[in-house]
């Protein structure tokens, strides 16, 4: 598939303060702790480039400047690692500084998604952008933007990334009511709602944490009430796109991700990921596999 050039640049929200990874995270972002030998921000930030987005904007809040850190230059470390001709180890580091335009915005009170992406409206402009969120890791080998890119060029409006999960999970994710289109995996979203109670979700297709939105979400954004949780939330904006004109930004349609997705968002999950990631390395896999083994036959 070719890459869609609609989408010049993403945001990504990361002023979260993590706190189900207390004490972890006490001095360092929960974006921040390593899967395998990345931290989980990384994977994201190549996900975005391998999409054909270098212009990326961070959302920010305080004790995030490791973050800020790892996309930049180290001299002394660089030289130090060029000097012991650590060249494979020199290259990895090297190349983080150059992997895209990297910007950052301070959103001060974490009062929700939505408000995050409301603090990009002037670095977006009116233009089309992304929103990729540090909880959901893609499978490179399964890539979802591509295709969401493809189907804002040729729908315009909003395009999210569905998944199917059981229906005892549902009221964990913001939820789509959805139609058929005539494009494989593409479907038009009726309705939307976020952490719908139990007995009441439209469907079982959750909303993750991939987006492509019109710039009319700042408007909307900018009347946005709290919602669930008491923060202003993306998915209640989202929903009153869906009604609006397609000449004013309107229209919401879905990709479902039939991919493999790693979630981080909390302990259990976050470790299922590592491993999950370890045993697919070839350095790593076959070792990590057997010892796993052996320690469950114990």
């Amino acid at each position: 598939m070719e890459k869609s050039r609609s989408v010049h640049k993403a945001v990504i929200p990361v002023a979260g303060l993590g706190t189900r990874f207390l004490p972890a995270t006490k001095a360092t972002p929960k974006e921040m702790l390593p899967v395998v030998d990345k931290p989980a921000i990384q994977y994201v930030v190549e996900e975005a480039v391998a999409a054909g987005v270098k212009d990326l904007l961070f959302v920010t809040g305080r004790n995030k400047d490791t973050l800020e850190n790892h996309f930049d230059h180290a001299p002394n470390l660089e030289r130090t690692l060029a000097e012991r001709g650590a060249n494979d180890l020199y290259k990895s580091v090297v190349e983080l500084a150059d992997l895209a335009r990297i910007h950052y915005v301070r959103q001060g009170n974490p009062l929700g998604l939505g408000h995050a992406v409301g603090m990009a409206k002037e670095h977006v402009g009116d233009e089309p952008f992304a929103v990729l969120l540090g909880d959901d890791l893609v499978d490179e080998r399964t890539p979802i933007l591509p295709k969401m890119f493809e189907t804002q060029t040729k729908f315009g409006g909003t395009v999210l990334a569905l998944m199917e999960v059981p229906s005892d999970q549902i009221h964990l994710y913001g939820c789509a009511a959805i139609k058929e289109t005539n494009e494989t995996d593409v479907v038009q979203v009726t309705s939307v709602v976020e952490k719908p109670k139990a007995g009441n979700a439209p469907s079982n297709y959750a909303v993750i944490g991939r987006y492509v939105l019109d710039p009319a979400i700042f408007k909307i954004l900018e009347t946005t009430q709290p919602g669930a949780g008491g923060e202003i939330q993306l998915t209640d904006a989202i929903a009153k796109l869906i009604d609006l004109p397609t000449a004013q930004g309107g229209g919401v349609h879905a990709v479902i991700f039939r991919g493999k997705r790693y979630d981080t968002g909390d302990k259990l999950s976050y470790l299922k990921s590592v491993v999950s990631i370890a045993l697919d390395r070839k350095d790593l896999g076959d070792d990590l596999r057997t010892w796993l083994k052996s320690y469950l036959s114990e």
